[in-house]
C-alpha cells in the first residue's frame, strides 16, 4: 500500500531552484538570448567544459581552511619559475582563467604578500601558511595553481616546463602561450 502501481514510472523529482547569486542576470539574459530552457543552457555549459576534456579539481591549503575548485585539464603543464620568490617557496604552479576558478571558503582567512611590481598577489592561508593559489605577474586576469594542494584522483600526468624568472621580462616576452593561459 501506498508505492506506485505495478509498471509504473517513477516521476523525476521537479525542477531544483539554483541561487545564481549575482550570475542570475546574465543567465537569465543568455538564455533569453539563445532562446534556451533553463536545462538546454545547463546542458551547452557542461558540454562546453567536458568537450575542452577539463576535469574539476578540488584542492586547498594543509589545515583545510582554504578551499577551492578549479577546471582544468587532467593533464597539468605546471611551470618551475626560478624566480627569487618561486626558489624560495619552491612554487611550481598551473595558469587557468579566473572564470574557471572557485574558492568555496576561507576568503577571510588569505592574506597577501606583494613585491616589486606588486602585480602578483601571493595569496596564503593565514592559519598554516600554504599559498594553495596566487595571481601571478605573468597572468593578472587568472591564477597560478600549486598543483600540488589538489585532492588526489583527478591529475592524470603533469609535465613540468621550466621557467627563467630571473630574468622575468624576456621570459615572459619570448614565452610563446603563457599570456594566453588565463584567457576562457
Amino acid at each position: 500500500a501506498g508505492g506506485s502501481p505495478a509498471g509504473a514510472k517513477a516521476e523525476p523529482p521537479g525542477p531544483s531552484v539554483i541561487d545564481l547569486g549575482a550570475q542570475s542576470g546574465r543567465w537569465a539574459a543568455f538564455q533569453e538570448r539563445h532562446r534556451l530552457s533553463c536545462e538546454e543552457a545547463a546542458r551547452l555549459l557542461l558540454d562546453a567544459y567536458e568537450y575542452r576534456g577539463l576535469v574539476k579539481h578540488r584542492g586547498g591549503c594543509h589545515c583545510g581552511a582554504v578551499r577551492f575548485e578549479v577546471w582544468a585539464s587532467a593533464d597539468l603543464h605546471v611551470f618551475n619559475c626560478n624566480c627569487s620568490i618561486c626558489t624560495k617557496k619552491q612554487n611550481r604552479h598551473f595558469i587557468v582563467p579566473a572564470s574557471r576558478f572557485k574558492l568555496l571558503k576561507g576568503a577571510d582567512n588569505l592574506t597577501t604578500y606583494t613585491f616589486n611590481t606588486h602585480c602578483a598577489q601571493h595569496t596564503f592561508c593565514k592559519t598554516c601558511g600554504v599559498q594553495s593559489f596566487y595571481t601571478p605577474r605573468s597572468n593578472p586576469d587568472g591564477y597560478g595553481i600549486a598543483p600540488h594542494c589538489l585532492d588526489d584522483g583527478t591529475v592524470q600526468t603533469i609535465i613540468t616546463e621550466d621557467i627563467n624568472g630571473k630574468e622575468w621580462e624576456k621570459a615572459v616576452r619570448e614565452h610563446k602561450t603563457i599570456r594566453d593561459m588565463s584567457k576562457p
